[in-house]
């Protein structure tokens, strides 16, 4: 034997036990139900999420148990993260914003035996318990509460539970294999499907996206990270912040632009998350009071395709850098983020704007492809589009409790987006292949169009569809939002989209409407707009011209 080196599993415990140990006195603050701020730290963090692994060991709960979260991003859905994880239970996440029948879909196929649960839930819990057939214990984040009580009478109060678990509570030593948390996909279609997640790919997406090709995080960082725990486990940010020990700031409920501008500018927050709609309320917030965000050096974009105009406001007005990234529940979620590379530090800077506009290239751990119709691989040229199709250390083999493949024959999970990609791995989004447009058998990108349509300063929110057409099967027409104050008029916006496309994919329609229905993640639900709008061409009396 030449030699040999330790041996020690991947495990979410080991996270908490470092951030308590290295970074004891890294401040954690986090917005209360009630709007008031709470100070803490990665010390009392960690010591407190033991004390609460041992206390849900009083409930009767074990390894294996899947325990539901109902909560905003607060302190105390950090530590229940950490207890529930690091003891080898299951923390399952739930999704406040999805309709009932869904949310009691969800509870009863992840077999959950305990929900935490903050006060602003309270009503979907008492209009669904009846139907949750597994759960034992309801516990309420926060101290005792009469009128918590009385409409849950046999409610357990997580401030008075902590203190039961002892004070000598030792990790377990899991295998490293053992799951740790669920999360379920927000599909527009059919039920949601569960992903469970297990300690090592965690662990190694957690790696990932702390490297400076991923997200560059270090324990000089104040993170701020809107995107909810319960979206995609907020996309590993907690976990990552513990590993690096940086400053949190947890936004609770109040993610409208004022509260989370307040955040930024008091808390001096250097790096905040979230998705497209998240960024347009905060920049509408910061022309409004004429805050610089002096502090904030990075955002991140995901979720969905941001617009081209947001991103060079952020740089332009506010110098900060947005790195636009693309993942889904299934790959933990990071499976892209757009950073330059080396050689690209001489690009001018029109160019270097078009390369930040795609969703960027795989941190090690990830593999990409593009296929066409028949599944064969399509080249990373840059111009070839296909079905984005990926592998790697985090992406879901087999969906929760299903016993077929969630993946393709030779290994790949199809992602049901349209993309290129190219000689250097970097991706760009197209469209979903449910959503790209096709006019005439040629297909016309929504992503694109809407980036155009929000380019206008009056129009707050787009999204483009396709409308019947009787020449040509379909064609893109755009459903706007105005935004406050503002009345563009469809010419205007029309007339936005010449010398940016070919003229054949120019939107023959600008429809405008007082709001576009949003999924439980934020994400448009062009179904419904299809529906509701998919005559709109006929019904302007459009001919075969």
């Amino acid at each position: 034997m030449l030699g040999s080196m330790m041996r020690k599993e991947l495990l979410i415990s080991d996270l908490i036990v470092h951030a308590g140990k290295y970074h004891a006195d890294t401040e954690i603050v986090s917005r209360e139900t009630t709007g008031a701020l709470h100070s803490t730290n990665w010390g009392d963090v960690a010591v407190r999420s033991r004390k609460l692994a041992s206390a849900l060991g009083t409930l009767g709960l074990s390894q294996g148990d899947r325990v539901a979260t109902l909560a905003w991003n607060n302190h105390r859905h950090l530590k229940i993260w950490f207890a529930v994880s690091g003891s080898g239970m299951v923390c399952h996440t739930l999704n406040p914003r999805l309709a009932p029948q869904q949310f009691i879909f969800i509870c009863n196929d992840a077999g959950d035996k305990a929900m935490f649960f903050d006060k602003t839930f309270m009503p979907l819990i008492t209009g669904t318990r009846d139907h949750l057939k597994t759960i034992e214990h309801f516990i309420f984040m926060g101290p005792r509460d009469a009128e918590v009580l009385a409409a849950i009478p046999d409610v357990v109060f997580y401030d008075e539970l902590i203190e039961q678990g002892a004070d000598d509570y030792e990790w377990p030593q899991i295998s490293e294999e053992s799951p740790c948390s669920l999360c379920y996909t927000s599909g527009t279609t059919g039920n949601p499907k569960g992903v469970l997640y297990n300690n090592r790919s965690t662990m190694i997406h957690t790696f990932a996206i702390s490297l400076p090709d991923g997200l560059s995080l270090s324990s000089e960082e104040t993170i701020l990270p809107v995107v909810p725990m319960f979206h995609a486990n907020a996309w590993g940010i907690p976990y990552a912040a513990a590993m690096t020990g940086a400053k949190l700031v947890m936004p609770g409920p109040m993610l409208d632009g004022d509260s989370l501008l307040g955040l930024i500018d008091d808390q001096k927050v250097t790096l905040a998350l979230g998705v497209p709609t998240i960024w347009m309320m905060l920049l509408a917030a910061a022309k409004k009071s004429g805050s610089r965000m002096e502090t904030l050096r990075r955002n991140v974009i995901g979720g969905s395709a941001a617009a081209p105009s947001m991103i060079a406001t952020f740089r332009n007005d506010y110098g900060c850098d947005t790195i636009h990234a693309w993942g889904m529940t299934e790959t933990s979620p990071l499976g892209t983020a757009n950073r330059p590379k080396g050689k690209h530090a001489d690009l001018d800077a029109d160019a270097m704007a078009l390369l930040r506009l795609g969703q960027g290239r795989p941190p090690f751990g990830i593999d990409l492809r593009i296929v066409d119709d028949k599944g064969a691989p399509l080249p990373h040229d840059g111009k070839a589009e296909g079905a984005l199709q990926v592998r790697g250390h985090w992406v879901v083999d087999t969906y929760f409790g299903k016993e077929a493949p969630a993946t393709t024959g030779d290994g790949w999970f199809d992602t049901g987006d349209v993309s290129t990609i190219d000689a250097d791995g970097f991706m760009v989004i197209r469209d979903r292949t449910k959503d790209i447009i096709k006019s005439g058998g040629e297909w016309i990108s929504s992503v694109d169009l809407e980036g155009i349509a929000v380019a206008h300063p009056g129009v707050a929110m787009a999204a483009a569809i396709g409308a019947v057409h009787p020449k040509w099967d379909e064609r893109p027409i755009v459903i706007a939002v105005k935004a406050e104050g503002a009345d563009p008029s469809e010419e205007e916006i029309l007339a936005l989209y010449k010398g940016k496309v070919a003229s054949w994919q120019v939107p023959d329609a600008v429809v405008f409407t007082d709001a576009i229905p949003l999924n439980a993640t934020g994400k448009m639900l062009k179904n419904q707009l299809r529906d509701q709008f998919a005559n709109t061409l006929i019904e302007r009396g459009i001919r075969d011209a």
